[in-house]
């Protein structure tokens, strides 16, 4: 049997795959640059809405405490996080470009500071360097769209 922290890494670090391949494919395939950000943009909005939907399990076992975040907070950001997410697909290009980037890094400074409690020591790790990866790629796909 495969362990939590193992399979977390694994998927996540399979999760960076497709962050990874748009930007080479941005860089490989200029002929095909908008369809290529459509789907980095969709994908990126994706995975936001994914790592947002971890609050909610966790706001329902807060119950009536309120360290270090309440339920309702807790349940208002993942709201925030998944909605931002949403409302980035409509958004142009630019507009995507530093939204999903102030995105995932709130999501890694909320779960950081505020939620740290909650986490292992390894998945903080794990989500900053996957947070790193992917923050990076949002900001070469913004250089990629303004720069070409």
């Amino acid at each position: 049997m495969i362990a939590v922290a193992r399979l977390a890494i694994l998927v996540g670090v399979a999760g960076l795959i497709p962050f990874i391949a748009a930007i080479i494919s941005l860089l490989a395939m200029k002929q095909d640059s908008a369809l290529i950000f459509q789907y980095f943009y969709i994908y990126s909005a994706g995975i936001l809405a994914f790592m947002a939907g971890i609050y909610w399990p966790l706001a329902m076992q807060l119950d009536n405490r309120c360290y270090p975040l309440s339920p309702l907070v807790t349940m208002l950001l993942s709201q925030l996080f998944f909605v931002s997410a949403g409302l980035g697909l409509l958004l142009p290009a630019a507009g995507q470009a530093v939204l999903f980037t102030l995105a995932y890094l709130g999501l890694y400074i909320v779960d950081a500071r505020w939620m740290r409690v909650y986490w292992p020591d390894w998945y903080l790790r794990l989500r900053l360097g996957l947070t790193s990866v992917v923050v990076l790629c949002q900001l070469a796909a913004c250089a990629i769209f303004f720069y070409g």
